[in-house]
């Protein structure tokens, strides 16, 4: 089986920055940074959606992996431009990639480790022997921002990799996966209105933004995480002491320090950036890399466990052995 290298990284954030105190109390928005470990987010301006972002990052991860092409390009998602088409050969298109085959995943904030995963299977076949893979979101549409208790937690950027085949010489970045869903608990992070099931608001116009049950999302997420980290590293053969670094989907710090007190592992090595990006969503893996890669904090050589956590359910974690080759485009 061929096996799959990470030669680039890109990031893009939009300009606009929002501190905490410009979208809540003072009370608010402490509690915010104390507890949530957020003080601002990036948003996007009018005119600016998820295909814009998505095409800035991958523009970025393309340069860091010096390639013109790849064969294939993944967007992971949960803000699509539109229900309809999906937005990903349209973003191959802004890159000058037409042709190629594009397409959605919307495996919530797991969907960029679902997309990964996805890219590597192409590459194993060796059909496809380099692909794109995006995150990117508008999370900022996807909430009321009346709301206090989902507004002050999301933004809005995308992050990009490009995975390749690895040549005979080469130490393959990836190790073992691991992936799962719970449908039964779909609805603990929801939109309710806007699908096929329900077009149109039918209480309020509140049913178009996200809902979320937040002790049932902390559980969760701290039970599904921790449980995919003990798994993943497992089936590589990596003790948890062996780990350099863990990075976690940054849904707020509580969950974060939550998952480091139930594996036992430092936080100090598990790199964070959620105090100036908030939650990205499906961008907060490929964010989280690019930043730590840039500044450092990722060494050649290192052993890395991502894993995430997102509506759906769904839950992803993977091993990776960081590439000595990488210089990400942030």
């Amino acid at each position: 089986m061929t096996e799959t290298i990470l030669c680039g990284l890109g990031s893009w954030l939009p300009p606009t920055v929002v501190d905490n105190t410009h979208i809540m109390a003072p009370q608010t928005a402490d509690f915010v940074r104390r507890r949530l470990g957020i003080s601002r987010r990036h948003r996007v301006t009018p005119g600016t959606a998820t295909v814009h972002l998505a095409h800035e990052a991958g523009r970025r991860a393309l340069s860091s992996a010096a390639a013109e092409e790849v064969d294939a390009l993944v967007l992971a998602t949960t803000t699509p431009d539109r229900l309809c088409p999906a937005a990903a050969p349209e973003v191959a298109s802004l890159l000058g990639l037409t042709g190629i085959p594009a397409f959605d995943v919307n495996a919530g904030c797991s969907g960029f480790l679902y997309a990964c995963e996805l890219a590597r299977g192409l590459i194993s076949t060796a059909r496809t022997s380099s692909v794109l893979v995006i995150g990117a979101e508008c999370a900022s549409a996807m909430v009321n921002p009346n709301d206090p208790s989902t507004a002050p937690l999301f933004g809005d950027g995308a992050g990009a990799a490009v995975l390749r085949a690895a040549r005979p010489h080469e130490t393959p970045t990836f190790g073992a996966a691991v992936w799962g869903s719970d449908g039964s608990l779909a609805d603990i992070i929801a939109i309710p209105a806007g699908g096929a099931r329900q077009r149109t608001p039918v209480d309020a116009a509140d049913e178009m933004f996200l809902h979320m049950r937040g002790s049932d999302v902390l559980r969760n997420a701290v039970r599904r995480m921790s449980d995919a980290v003990r798994d993943v590293t497992a089936a590589t053969g990596w003790a948890l002491d062996e780990v350099d670094v863990l990075l976690a989907h940054q849904a707020n710090a509580a969950i974060t320090h939550a998952v480091a007190a139930s594996l036992g592992f430092p936080t100090e090595r598990m790199p964070s950036n959620i105090a100036t990006v908030g939650n990205t969503a499906a961008a907060s893996i490929p964010l989280l890399l690019a930043h730590a890669a840039a500044d450092g904090t990722l060494k050649p050589a290192q052993r890395a466990v991502l894993v995430s956590f997102g509506s759906g359910l769904t839950w992803a974690a993977a091993t990776a052995t960081w590439p000595s080759d990488i210089t990400p485009h942030t």
